[in-house]
């Protein structure tokens, strides 16, 4: 088909004038995050038992695991056997209640920050995960 165009699933013979105007691309959604880890077994009971997502591939044994939140629609986080990477990456939770996953959290022996109200209208707190990897956990602000 050399010298034929298509041009929104019609063909357009080349140079017959008729111009193909292309839409840019965009992003649908942000369909996983992959985070390095040092120790399988750990990171998976921390996102598993502790923040409450659900395990849909791999597990405490394995090379490589997916899990989610218990949105059906939200990103799932990867977690790849490895050493970790250096660099700084924030991985952003929205939670129904961030005081009290706070609270949850201490009763877990973690040492997450003091939640504070953010100028963007956000209650939000940091803390890390196994590895490293810095956590948000954050709720809109009424």
């Amino acid at each position: 088909m050399a010298g034929f165009w298509n041009c929104g699933g019609a063909l357009r013979k080349a140079n017959s004038g008729v111009h193909c105007w292309r839409m840019a691309p965009t992003i649908e959604k942000i369909s996983a995050i992959t985070f390095r880890t040092l120790n399988m077994q750990a990171s998976v009971q921390f996102y598993r038992d502790v923040l409450g997502m659900k395990l849909l591939y791999g597990g405490e044994r394995a090379s490589f695991s997916s899990l989610r939140a218990n949105d059906s629609e939200s990103a799932i986080l990867n977690l790849e056997q490895g050493d970790t990477v250096s660099g700084w990456v924030r991985l952003i939770f929205h939670v129904a209640d961030v005081d009290a996953l706070r609270t949850h959290l201490k009763e877990k022996g973690f040492d997450p920050e003091i939640p504070q109200d953010a100028s963007w209208g956000e209650r939000y707190f940091h803390m890390l995960d196994p590895d490293g990897h810095e956590l948000s956990f954050a709720q809109p602000l009424e």
